[in-house]
C-alpha cells in the first residue's frame, strides 16, 4: 500500500495525510506537527510503514485547530477548546480567551503610548498633570503580608491582602491608618519585587498575639513604622492602572530631586478610599516615598 492510497473502513473512509491535508486546506507538515504537539492525532498509523491515516471527520477539527493557532492561543488552551466539541462551552472557552488578549492589547496599547512620551522628550509634560505635596505621618503599628508577585497578578493580589488585614484588623484593636502596600522591589512581567501589603492597627499586643497564632499561613508581620515623612502626589482609580502609576511614581522622584530630598524606605500605594464604591475619576489612591 503507498503513502497515496485511500483506505475504506467498514464505518468511516480513512484518508492518507496527503488526502486529509488538501481536504482540510492544510499542508502535511502542520498536521505532522498538530500530532506532535497532541492537538490532532492520527486515526490510525500503519506499523509497517509508518504512514499516516485520518478520518474524514476530523477534518472540521484540523480547521478549528489551525484557526485558534492563527490566535495566537496557547497550546493547552487550544486543547481545552477542541475538547469541549462544538457548542457554548468551546466557545466561552475561546471568549475568555480573545477577552484575554483584548486587555493585555489595551494594557500594551497605553504602555506604549507613555513610552512614546517618555522617549519623545515630553516626560516634563506628563509629570506636570500630578501635585506633590509632604505629609507627616505619625508612628504606627501595621500588620503585614509580603509575597513576591508579577505585574499580572498583583492587582488581584492586593485586593485580596488587604481584604484579609482588615478582617485580621479586628482582632487586633481595628484599623488605625490608611493601608498601604510597598514595593521593596520592581514588580513587572520579568521581575517579582516583593510586594508586601499593610494595615496600620491599633493594638501592638493583639497584633502579635493575632500574627503568631493565625498570621504564618500568609507570610503575616507586625512591626511598627516609625513616624515619616513622605512625598506624594493623589491619583484617580483609572490612572491606578498601569502603566498610568507608574507617571506618578517618576513625578512624584523628580519633585524630590528637584527638592533636594532622599527616599529613605520602598516606594509605597496608600489606599484612603473604597475601591468598590468609588469611580474611573474619583481619587483613590496616594503613590508616595519616606523621604528625608
Amino acid at each position: 500500500m503507498t503513502e497515496d492510497a485511500v483506505v475504506d473502513g467498514p464505518d468511516q473512509e480513512l484518508l492518507t495525510i496527503g488526502a486529509f491535508a488538501a481536504r482540510a486546506r492544510l499542508s502535511a507538515k502542520a498536521l505532522r506537527l498538530y500530532d506532535r504537539l497532541g492537538l490532532l492525532a492520527p486515526a490510525h498509523v500503519d506499523e509497517a510503514s509508518g504512514y499516516r491515516y485520518y478520518r474524514a471527520g476530523q477534518v472540521e477539527r484540523a480547521r478549528l485547530v489551525a484557526m485558534l493557532r492563527q490566535l495566537d492561543m496557547p497550546l493547552a488552551r487550544i486543547a481545552e477548546v477542541v475538547a469541549a466539541g462544538d457548542g457554548p462551552t468551546a466557545a466561552e472557552l475561546l471568549g475568555t480567551y480573545w477577552a484575554d488578549v483584548e486587555a493585555r492589547v489595551a494594557g500594551q496599547r497605553t504602555l506604549a503610548a507613555y513610552l512614546r512620551g517618555r522617549l519623545s522628550g515630553r516626560s516634563s509634560e506628563m509629570y506636570g498633570k500630578f501635585t506633590v505635596e509632604t505629609v507627616e505621618v505619625p508612628a504606627q503599628v501595621v500588620i503585614c503580608e509580603k509575597r513576591h508577585t508579577l505585574a499580572d497578578e498583583l492587582p488581584a493580589w492586593i485586593g485580596a491582602a488587604l481584604g484579609r488585614l482588615e478582617e485580621a484588623a479586628g482582632e487586633c484593636g481595628g484599623v488605625a491608618g490608611v493601608p498601604y502596600v510597598a514595593y521593596h522591589a520592581e514588580v513587572s512581567m520579568e521581575s517579582d519585587g516583593p510586594a508586601e501589603a499593610c494595615m496600620p492597627v491599633a493594638d501592638e499586643t493583639a497584633a502579635r498575639a493575632w500574627a503568631e497564632q493565625r498570621g504564618r499561613a500568609w507570610e503575616t508581620a507586625v512591626r511598627v513604622e516609625p513616624a515619616r515623612r513622605l512625598a506624594y502626589t493623589r491619583i484617580t482609580k483609572a490612572q491606578v492602572a498601569h502603566p498610568q502609576i507608574l507617571a506618578a511614581f517618576e513625578a512624584v522622584e523628580e519633585w524630590m530631586a528637584a527638592e533636594g530630598l532622599t527616599a529613605t524606605g520602598p516606594c509605597r500605594e496608600l489606599y484612603f478610599a473604597d475601591w468598590a464604591a468609588t469611580g474611573p475619576g474619583d481619587p483613590v489612591c496616594d503613590v508616595a516615598f519616606p523621604v528625608s
